[in-house]
């Protein structure tokens, strides 16, 4: 299994951007408990949002109200809408996909929230 992320840019403060993460190689999204996470410059990795097999989700207290975790399992993909971005939600933002015994994880994409 694969997952690629895209997305990412440069954006201002208080602006939107969508992330996908395409996964490819098996059906995992409608079926593994999804993620985002994302790394700031010298910060460790902190988890964003996830999404269940069944729907429940969750978010950092840092997103709350600001971001929307979704999928589309007929495309094996996963977003992350991201709305009134702040400079402190600069970072590598990367998906993650697991289940009993198996994590994979994607290649980051880079958002950088300044003016």
């Amino acid at each position: 299994v694969q997952l690629q992320a895209s997305g990412g840019g440069l954006v201002q403060p208080g602006g939107s951007l969508r992330l996908s993460c395409v996964a490819s190689g098996r059906s995992i999204v409608g079926s593994y408990i999804m993620g985002w996470y994302r790394q700031a410059p010298g910060k460790q990795r902190e988890l964003v949002a996830t999404i269940h097999s069944g729907g429940v989700i969750d978010y950092a207290d840092s997103v709350k109200g600001r971001f929307t975790i979704s999928r589309d399992n007929a495309k094996n993909t996963l977003y992350l809408q991201m709305s009134s971005l702040k400079p402190e939600d600069t970072a590598v933002y990367y998906c993650n996909g697991r289940t009993i015994g198996i994590v994979y994880w994607g290649r980051g994409t880079l958002v950088t929230v300044s003016s």
